[in-house]
Order: C-alpha cells, then sequence, then structure tokens
C-alpha cells in the first residue's frame, strides 16, 4: 500500500505523538493540535461546519465519562446513557419534519454516511429486489453503501446546477420497471447544495407503476433549514420513508454525529439481546451518548426561533458573498436557499491560503453560521489581488433555482 508523505508543517507533530518514543511529551502535542486548528480557522470556509455555538459545558460536565447509549434509543435501561436526551432530539427533529407521531422512529448516529446506511439497509431489507437510484451528485457513501449491501445500483444523470435529472430517471425507471425501486433523493449536494425534488421523483415511480418503493432524503446538510423553512417534511402526503441529517454540520456539534429517522411502518423491529437488555436495531450497537446530548444542548439552547434566525443570517451572508464576488469580476451563483456559494476554481496562492473545497474548474465556500463577513471581504480581496482582470473566467452554464417538495 502506498503512503502519502505527511506535509512538512505536520512532520514535526507525527514525530512528537511517536508512541514507539519513550516519554511522549503529552501536553506538546495536544497543544501542537490546537494551535494548528486555531491558526487555520478564519480561512476555512470550504467545509459545512457551523462555528457559532458554544459546547463547553456540555463537554466540562459530560466529558470525563463514558456516556454509551447502547442499543435502541426507546431501551431505558441501564446507567451512564443518555437515551432520554436522544428520544428527545428524535422528536425534535420528526416534529420539525411534521412526521406522523405513530409512525417514527429514529437515532443518533455517528454521521450522515450511518444514516443513509441504516436506512438503505431498512428498504432493502423489506424491497430485496429493488434497483437503488442515486445521482451523479449524491454523496459519495451512496454507491460504497449499495456496494455493501449487495444491491444493484441506478446512477441518475445531474444537471449543471447539482439537481437530479428526472427525465434520465425515468429511463432509469422504465427499464427496471418490473422491480422496486429505492430513490436516494439529496437536500444539499455536496458541492452546490442543490435539492432533488420528491414529488417529481413520485411522480416517475407512479407513471411506470414502479411494484414497491421507498424515497431515502440524504439531507446532511440542507435537511434542518429546510425543514425549520417547512419546505421539506416528512408528512403522509410527501411518500418519503426515511431521512439522515448530520449534527456536526449547522449544529456545529463539535464530534461527527448524525440523525436518521424512518418511518416505523417500514423497518423491522431489532432482534433482542439477552445479556444487554436491549434491542439491536442500530448499525453500530453501541452509540455515543455524549453525542446526543451535545446535540440535545444544542436544540435546548437556540429553539427553533433561534435556529431560523441562524439560518436567515447564513443565508444573507452567502448573498453578500454573491454580490461581492460578482462585483469583483469573479462569477458566482447560489440555489436561493443555500448557504453554499459556487465560484471558478481560484488560482493556487488563494487555494494555499483558503481551506476551499474543489472539484476540477469549480469550487465552492460554504457562509455557515459563525462565517463573517470580515472572513468574506478578506477571501474576496484576495482573490481580486491574485487575478489578472484580464484572465477570462467561465459562468454558470444555467441559472440554477431550488427546487423542493412542498406539501
Amino acid at each position: 500500500m502506498t503512503h502519502t508523505p505527511v506535509p512538512a508543517r505536520l512532520r514535526g507533530l507525527a514525530e512528537a505523538a511517536d508512541l514507539s518514543r519513550t516519554p511522549v511529551d503529552i501536553t506538546a502535542v495536544l497543544d501542537h493540535l490546537v494551535t494548528h486548528a486555531d491558526t487555520a480557522a478564519p480561512t476555512s470556509i470550504g467545509f459545512p461546519g457551523a462555528v457559532d455555538l458554544d459546547h463547553r459545558e456540555v463537554m466540562a460536565r459530560l466529558g470525563r465519562r463514558l456516556w454509551n447509549n447502547i442499543g435502541d434509543p426507546t431501551d431505558v435501561g441501564g446507567t451512564a446513557h443518555t437515551r432520554v436526551l436522544e428520544q428527545a432530539v428524535i422528536a425534535w427533529l420528526a416534529d420539525t419534519l411534521t412526521m406522523p407521531v405513530d409512525d417514527r422512529w429514529g437515532y443518533v448516529t455517528t454521521g450522515g454516511t450511518e444514516g443513509n446506511l441504516s436506512a438503505l439497509h431498512a428498504a432493502r431489507r423489506r424491497l430485496p429486489t429493488a434497483r437503488i437510484y442515486y445521482s451523479t451528485t449524491a454523496h459519495y457513501s451512496i454507491p460504497k453503501i449499495v456496494e455493501m449491501l449487495g444491491a444493484r445500483g441506478v446512477v441518475v444523470q445531474a444537471g449543471a446546477d447539482g439537481e437530479m435529472d428526472y427525465d434520465h430517471l425515468a429511463v432509469g425507471v422504465r427499464r427496471h420497471r418490473r422491480w422496486p425501486a429505492i430513490v436516494v433523493a439529496t437536500a444539499g449536494t455536496t458541492m452546490t447544495e442543490a435539492v432533488d425534488d420528491t414529488t417529481r421523483i413520485r411522480a416517475v415511480l407512479d407513471a411506470f407503476e414502479v411494484p414497491g418503493r421507498h424515497v431515502h432524503v440524504d439531507a446532511a446538510l440542507s435537511g434542518i433549514p429546510l425543514a425549520l423553512d417547512g419546505r421539506l417534511r416528512l408528512d403522509d402526503d410527501s411518500g418519503i420513508g426515511s431521512i439522515a441529517v448530520s449534527g456536526h454540520k449547522f449544529f456545529g456539534v463539535p464530534t461527527p454525529c448524525g440523525v436518521v429517522l424512518i418511518r416505523d411502518s417500514l423497518r423491522r423491529e431489532g432482534a433482542p439481546v439477552t445479556y444487554t437488555a436491549t434491542l439491536d436495531s442500530t448499525v453500530t450497537g453501541s452509540r455515543c451518548g455524549l453525542a446526543a446530548a451535545l446535540l440535545w444542548h444544542a436544540i435546548a439552547t437556540h429553539g427553533r426561533e433561534g435556529h431560523r434566525w441562524r439560518v436567515s443570517e447564513a443565508r444573507r451572508l452567502a448573498a453578500y458573498t454573491v454580490d461581492q464576488l460578482t462585483a469583483a469580476g469573479w462569477p458566482a451563483w447560489r440555489h436561493p436557499h443555500a448557504f453554499t456559494v459556487v465560484l471558478p476554481t481560484p488560482p493556487a496562492p488563494v487555494r494555499a491560503k483558503w481551506l476551499l473545497a474543489t472539484d476540477a474548474d469549480v469550487s465552492h465556500l460554504i457562509c455557515m453560521p459563525g462565517v463573517t463577513q470580515g472572513q468574506i471581504d478578506a477571501f474576496v480581496a484576495d482573490l481580486t489581488d491574485s487575478t489578472p482582470r484580464s484572465i477570462p473566467r467561465p459562468r454558470p452554464a444555467s441559472s440554477p433555482t431550488a427546487s423542493i417538495s412542498t406539501p
């Protein structure tokens, strides 16, 4: 196996952290990690993690012991767990998504990938011969999960703005219409934060009278903001069977985590485990109770209205960013609902300073809650200073618009 060389800035840390050395200077290693993260923070605007919420109280109060939410979140036995807080998080998110009270189940996961795996595993247990449809802009975890499940995947093209091509979906469904369909819709694609329209997806499935279906929404970034808007719903009219969201993105929880919600009527109950007195209904078994507590704390300290304000401020900054980049002669765009601003890939000196997400000739920055106008102004200034005005810059192929299923 080929190993990637350690970057020069990390060589000293790698040597200090080498556990074969005696003694290990633990304080020096931890100080280096914190200093490096603090130094990079002002220019880290390319990946989705909110930085405006303070989680220190929970970490100080609960961070010194193991909180193990083993088994099903509805279990109440055992000690040193936070399942009561986990249940409150599940109820809050399900209520925000208008999910029927008598047809909901979920748990706190390690992140969006586990949420997708849990939902798609439940769907395939019910529809074992189903084809799993997902777009070319779906999260990279989806084809991996399809392979893990031993399922047959059908790749659907996406438009220039990142949204699923429903005509191409129809081509695939028509070809495989004899088999059930599991369709992965994305609410917030990785590069452009596009949202697939579940109403149009359902119309395609209806048109070909697919014998059995499950629509799953991978909503890692945009799910909570859209739910707070009332523009993403899991009520009976939605036709959506499951959803996965991240907790370390919009809520900025300082450990990767997420939530998966599945209609209770669409899954099988877990098997009982005698020695733990729990049901084995989750992917990982033992689960991080601290993550559930951090999510509960983030919700409890701000409430729906506080989080709606955070959404509006982030979108305001994203709109400002588009205006500033465009005024500087650098074409940029965003979906109306999005925190994500898409632009042509900046020159190497800018990318060396600013942490952006880049895919060939397209990059993005994300105006997550906590990113400031000062950071955006500094980025635009660096971009302007490093780019000769005479260099032509491509413009987006189309003017993207959000397409969100509404009740």
